[in-house]
């Protein structure tokens, strides 16, 4: 059975959006991304214009994505985060391409891409309806 950092991991893959959690000036904060997962690791865009990024490079931080409101009748739902460490990555051209299109804009900024990687040392995942065999299976 896999740990629940790979289960996490896995169900990530099937999400395109969610959030990384860190602290800013010793307060929670959560930040917006589009990720996709590469060798284990997940990967994040995020604007450059609004800095979050600054925040989470250098830190640990908490990722996580749901399938809540997408998910199909009689589909179970998923929620998961892994918790890493975060760093700024140089994508290659074919993670950019995974990632897919990306905004024009952003809170009516032209959107500049940023990247992240974080490294899952640990993870959550909480199911309902029989997800888990639909994950691990």
């Amino acid at each position: 059975m896999p740990s629940d950092a790979q289960l996490a991991v896995g169900l990530l893959g099937r999400a395109s959006h969610g959030r990384a959690a860190t602290s800013l000036r010793a307060l929670p904060f959560l930040a917006f991304a589009r990720h996709i997962v590469a060798d284990g690791r997940v990967l994040l865009r995020m604007p450059r214009s609004f800095g979050y990024h600054e925040v989470c490079a250098g830190s640990v931080v908490a990722y996580g994505a749901d399938n809540l409101g997408r998910a199909g009748l009689g589909e179970g739902l998923w929620v998961v985060q892994v918790v890493g460490r975060c760093e700024v990555h140089e994508p290659s051209a074919a993670e950019i391409e995974r990632f897919g299109p990306a905004p024009r804009e952003v809170d009516g900024v032209p959107f500049e891409p940023v990247y992240l990687r974080i490294e899952p040392r640990f993870g959550s995942v909480h199911v309902t309806d029989g997800a888990v065999a639909a994950v691990s299976g």
